[in-house]
């Protein structure tokens, strides 16, 4: 709010100016509690986790890192998209330079065709998770409408600060790597189209796919792990201390097994020895 110096008038005149802009504050204030709008006070550095959506696009390579703790549900979400390789074939229908490149809805935005499974997770909405961490450049922040729980699959991510959106924006990420692909995405033909800035030709996202970051390598996760045991139902697997006590009973089986089959072997050999002292 900015409130202009007093005129030099009556006491009454200035106190009432003063009533009318506490009237103002307090009726914003009351808007934001009625709206239950819970504004996570998490450090203003948060660290990413090590789950990666890695885009190629028409101008080359974009990794994208993600804050679950900032913003959990729309992490989860994303990465379940880019996961199923909903945004292979999407594009980047915005790109505002040194404000935001923005991810079109997956639905809508693809030149493939989405399957039901794909369109039945990108259907679904997130709540507004928002936070007091700052809007950077780099930074990835779900799109949506008037409605602050309304976001589906759309984002951008930030081509510059923007603090006009901390608070009221789910900020949910990073990128890590791809800020010269962003650079070049800046420098394309646009149009404008009402608020939107578009680009002239359709920026790509040719493939996408989720991976985890271990000691700066990226690895794509093991969908079969060894140590990953399950029941013959389906049911559910065993923890590690049932393994243990069940290759104890294995190595103890086999031990007993190959005893059983010494003296087997040493009975046979008696049986030899007494046959031939009964022949003639």
């Amino acid at each position: 709010f900015f409130i202009m110096p007093f005129p030099s008038s009556s006491s009454s005149s200035q106190l009432i100016r003063v009533v009318r802009v506490v009237v103002v504050v307090v009726a914003c204030l009351s808007k934001l509690v009625a709206a239950g709008r819970d504004v996570s006070d998490v450090s203003v550095h948060p660290t990413p986790s090590d789950a990666r959506l890695i885009f190629q696009t028409s101008f080359g390579r974009i990794e994208l890192a993600f804050y679950p703790d900032l913003a959990p549900v729309t992490c989860e979400h994303i990465l379940k998209l880019g996961a199923m390789g909903a945004y292979t074939s999407n594009h980047f229908f915005r790109v505002d330079k040194g404000f935001v490149a923005q991810v079109a809805d997956v639905v809508g935005g693809r030149t493939v065709q989405l399957d039901s499974f794909q369109i039945n997770e990108a259907k679904k909405n997130v709540p507004g998770e928002f936070s007091r961490v700052p809007h950077r450049r780099g930074s990835l922040s779900m799109g949506r409408y008037d409605d602050p729980d309304s976001g589906t699959s759309s984002f951008s991510i930030l081509l510059g600060n923007a603090p006009h959106l901390d608070g009221t924006y789910t900020l949910f990420g990073t990128t890590v790597s791809g800020d010269d692909v962003l650079a070049k995405m800046e420098q394309v033909e646009t149009t404008r189209q009402g608020i939107f800035v578009m680009p002239a030709h359709r920026i790509n996202i040719d493939a996408s796919y989720v991976a985890t970051s271990q000691g700066g390598a990226l690895v794509i996760p093991n969908m079969f792990p060894k140590t990953s045991e399950t029941n013959g139902d389906g049911s559910g697997g065993t923890c590690p201390s049932e393994l243990a006590e069940l290759r104890q009973r294995v190595n103890g089986q086999r031990e007993e097994l190959q005893r059983v089959k010494s003296a087997l072997a040493s009975l046979h050999r008696d049986q030899q020895t007494l046959r031939q002292r009964m022949l003639p």
